[in-house]
């Protein structure tokens, strides 16, 4: 797995645990499958961060994203 599909694949975990996370919240339960969800999200994403060598600038993710739907899409 390529650096930047980690990357893709950690930030839309890491978005999708947000909501669920604040739903858990405001039902005071517990918010465990969100925080795990969060923690391989964001384990993802800096594995895929320390692998490339001069890093990602803020301005480089929206190609990152649209490469890697391209690339599932072809």
């Amino acid at each position: 797995m390529d650096s930047d599909l980690m990357f893709v694949i950690g930030a839309v975990l890491v978005a999708l645990s947000v909501p669920s996370m604040f739903s858990a919240l405001a039902d005071s339960r517990p918010p465990r499958a969100a925080a795990i969800i969060l923690l391989i999200g964001g384990t993802l994403v800096v594995i895929a961060l320390s692998q490339k060598p001069g890093g990602v600038a803020l301005a480089q993710i929206p190609d990152i994203f649209f490469r890697v739907i391209a690339r599932v899409v072809n």
